[in-house]
């Protein structure tokens, strides 16, 4: 088995995984650390170390509230189990499962990136083991990145000292680590030139960020975006690189200080819990206007200008459901008024239609923003005709007290068929279900097509790409399945609406008004 690797920085030695035949590289550094004067600046390359780095454990998680491990919050007893977790600002780590014997097997190549809304999350989190899909021919890498006021922080000082990458340096770092990966993978018996990004939720809105990336040019291959927004909130919005300025400008002032060299001179601690200040409005996330993001993401899609490639996108069934707001007829019209403007009307006949009651009324125009939101980048996509695309719905019964149905992020545990490590009671249907999703997710980072035959070699339901002739998805409930298109009034409205340029901006501000949780 690849135990020992020479990196570009030096030696590096795994641990056998559970799968003895699997190996673990824990914690390797792919960038300097981000502390002192390197604080709000891009990632700078990691120093060479001498002799052996023992990659037996994970880095420590990037700066953010502490976990709580509190059982009564729904995250926190899914996977925030554990909460003498270590944490540093020193956190540019990746993480590597290879099965590899050799480094000349040129492997197919998976790089994750979490989420956690660009404020808080860890790579090590135990639904992202990569030992399930390393099993399937696949390295997997998990990399960690800065978060919050260290990964969005922007300042005239910054922009000053480096006017080329003034900002978003959170996704620098995940720029960085693919780029390491491009760099190094082959030693660990991978494919420099078949690597796949993915991401859940802020790591899929920050693929989809890795994809509209004009500097991002031939870096990796494919993606695929769980939960990203598509062409809603979080990836069609974020404050310009002027606005973020005078917000840094702001910051200093609440932190007490007049120079970037009097804030990098502050403990980390004393910087989170100041950005953290709910009153103050701050917003850390992505910016517009640098080199690296020179426009909002969704417009790289709509104009056709990303980075050409294949991708899967999906949300699951029951995340970031929009309720019209309103007790009373005169309060709903009011909200259709304002949210769709000269399409209000039409929206309030739809929603009237065969209603007996304000409550009727607003269930018929309820509806998932991410699957809205997908189906919009997917048929602008189709529109275009220049890469394949594939669509899926996540929507199983997942079992426990709680009763969560399909929440924002439950396919985690799916998609990395990593059910065993979860407390949930799933059965056979779930494990076959996880065992089939795992197919699909690493046939796609070989090929750019998810289909093939399941581990008994009998072929699994065939997954058609999202054309503008064939808009259906992969239905993931007890089983997989081809469904067609969502043909619900409001939604077909909504969908309709927004491609003819007539209700984007109104629905977009709109839906910004929905927290985006993990």
């Amino acid at each position: 088995m690849l135990r020992l690797v020479k990196t570009e920085n030096g030696w590096v030695k795994g641990i056998p995984a559970a799968d003895p035949r699997i190996t673990a590289f824990k914690g390797i550094p792919y960038a300097a650390p981000p502390v002192g004067d390197l604080r709000w600046r891009a990632p700078q390359p990691a120093k060479d170390w001498d002799g052996v780095l023992e990659c037996y454990q994970f880095g420590p998680m990037a700066m953010q509230s502490p976990i709580k491990a509190d059982p009564n919050q729904l995250y926190d007893r899914e996977w925030h189990v554990d909460p003498d977790h270590p944490m540093s600002e020193d956190c540019l780590h990746l993480n590597i499962w290879t099965n590899a014997k050799t480094g000349d097997e040129k492997m197919p190549v998976m790089v994750w990136i979490f989420g956690g809304g660009l404020m808080s999350g860890y790579p090590s989190e135990m639904e992202f083991d990569g030992e399930r899909i390393a099993r399937r021919g696949v390295i997997l890498v998990s990399v960690n990145y800065r978060l919050n006021v260290f990964g969005f922080l922007c300042h005239p000082e910054i922009t000053a000292e480096d006017p080329e990458k003034p900002a978003n340096f959170g996704h620098l770092d995940q720029q960085a680590a693919i780029a390491w990966v491009k760099r190094n993978i082959a030693a660990f018996g991978g494919d420099p030139e078949n690597i796949t990004v993915f991401g859940q939720s802020a790591g899929g809105g920050s693929t989809m960020v890795q994809v509209a990336s004009p500097t991002n040019k031939g870096l990796f291959q494919k993606a695929i975006l769980h939960s990203s927004g598509g062409m809603l909130p979080p990836s069609s919005f974020g404050l310009k690189l002027e606005e973020a300025e005078r917000q840094g400008v702001r910051f200093f002032e609440a932190l007490g200080v007049k120079t970037l060299e009097e804030a990098r001179r502050l403990d980390a601690k004393t910087v989170f819990e100041a950005a953290s200040d709910r009153t103050a409005g701050y917003y850390w996330g992505t910016i517009i206007g640098d080199k690296f993001m020179p426009d909002y993401p969704v417009n790289f899609f709509k104009n056709n200008t990303r980075n050409n490639m294949a991708i899967m996108a999906g949300n699951t069934g029951n995340e970031f459901r929009v309720v019209p707001r309103g007790s009373t007829i005169e309060e709903l019209e009011d909200y259709a008024r304002k949210t769709f403007g000269g399409k209000a009307d039409e929206y309030l006949a739809l929603i009237k239609k065969g209603s007996s009651s304000i409550e009727e009324m607003k269930a018929k125009g309820t509806y998932n923003s991410f699957e809205l939101g997908n189906v919009l980048m997917l048929d602008i996509n189709s529109s275009y005709k220049t890469s394949d695309a594939y669509y899926y719905i996540f929507d199983p019964e997942i079992p426990g007290w709680d009763n969560p149905g399909s929440f924002h992020s439950s396919e985690l545990w799916f998609a990395f068929e990593t059910l065993a490590k979860c407390w949930r009671p799933f059965k056979g249907k779930h494990y076959d279900l996880a065992r089939m999703m795992c197919n699909y997710w690493t046939n796609f980072a070989k090929t750019g097509n998810p289909n093939g035959p399941d581990a008994d070699g009998t072929p699994m339901p065939e997954w058609k790409p999202y054309t503008a002739e064939q808009r259906g998805a992969m239905f993931f409930g007890d089983r997989p399945e081809m469904v067609g298109p969502n043909e619900d009034e409001v939604f077909n409205f909504l969908r309709e609406a927004y491609l003819k340029g007539e209700i984007g901006d109104s629905i977009s501000s709109f839906a910004q008004r929905f927290s985006l949780g993990r």
